[in-house]
């Protein structure tokens, strides 16, 4: 399905301009209610993570405060959990399946023994089941994301001398090859294209300019991935990283954010239409 009028009227944002959105979640609901249901769902994907954090901390406290962008609330979680409980295999669209297999292990008193922290699992279940998903732009975005943290996360403990293999998330080529070998490049010259980059800014003792350094390579691999997406669902989900990534940084300066997203929100309620 392609978006002509919704991605005509997205601003163009920069990386250079990263001040601030006001609102990603004013952004998430405009959108929701512009996008075909089986977009809209792969949107929910990219919140997904917020999800993430608000089971951990549901878990922990079921009064504890839950982030607002998830796509859940806590009557939600609350709800799902009593249906994990009460069934083997419980079927409910607010389920996500990596969430039943996190749940398990969650109540398995011997889980913790095995090294690996229920963070860094839920995490891990999270990446693998985003890179099976339907549209191929975000199966590529998320194994980008998890090379790019187990590079990091390779490279630190190196640095200090911690034991990486219980840290580095999934099981695919990089992650594989990262646990296996003891080479500086950790096997991965000719598999991971911006290998030398990364490792780079991994060197960067700033750590406020090596955070924005690792946005500008994110916003890059965004544009290159998206050039001949003119006006498809690739485009939106692009925009919303980016977003996001400015939302990132507004405490360096609210007033550029303001007018960003004020010229965003004003194109999104102008009534927006999509086109077969």
């Amino acid at each position: 399905m392609n978006y002509y009028c919704l991605i005509a009227g997205l601003p163009d944002i920069q990386p250079e301009e990263t001040k601030a959105v006001t609102s990603l979640l004013e952004l998430k609901s405009d959108l929701l209610e512009q996008l075909s249901s089986e977009d809209g769902e792969l949107l929910k994907l990219l919140f997904a993570k917020f999800d993430n954090d608000n089971w951990l901390r549901f878990l922990q406290n079921k009064d504890a405060a839950l982030h607002p962008l998830a796509n859940l609330k806590s009557e939600d979680l609350g709800q799902l959990i009593s249906l994990m409980q009460e069934f083997e295999h419980p079927s409910d669209i607010r389920l996500l399946p990596y969430i039943r297999t996190f749940y398990s292990s969650y109540t398995d008193e011997n889980f913790l023994s095995e090294g690996v922290s229920h963070e860094d699992y839920l995490s891990g279940l999270y990446f693998e089941y985003a890179m099976k998903c339907k549209n191929s732009f975000l199966q590529k975005w998320f194994e980008f994301n998890l090379n790019l943290n187990n590079i990091f996360t390779a490279v630190s403990c190196r640095k200090h001398g911690f034991e990486m293999r219980s840290l580095i998330l999934g099981n695919n080529e990089v992650a594989q090859s990262i646990r296996s070998t003891n080479a500086r490049d950790f096997g991965l010259t000719g598999m991971f294209e911006q290998l030398d980059t990364v490792l780079r800014i991994a060197e960067e003792g700033n750590l406020l300019e090596r955070e924005k350094k690792i946005d500008e390579l994110k916003w890059a691999w965004l544009e290159e991935n998206t050039f001949f997406n003119y006006f498809s669902i690739e485009k939106v989900l692009a925009f919303v990283i980016k977003a996001e990534m400015i939302e990132r940084w507004k405490p360096l300066s609210s007033e550029k954010g303001t007018e960003i997203f004020r010229e965003l929100l004003g194109s999104l309620k102008e009534g927006v239409t999509f086109e077969e």
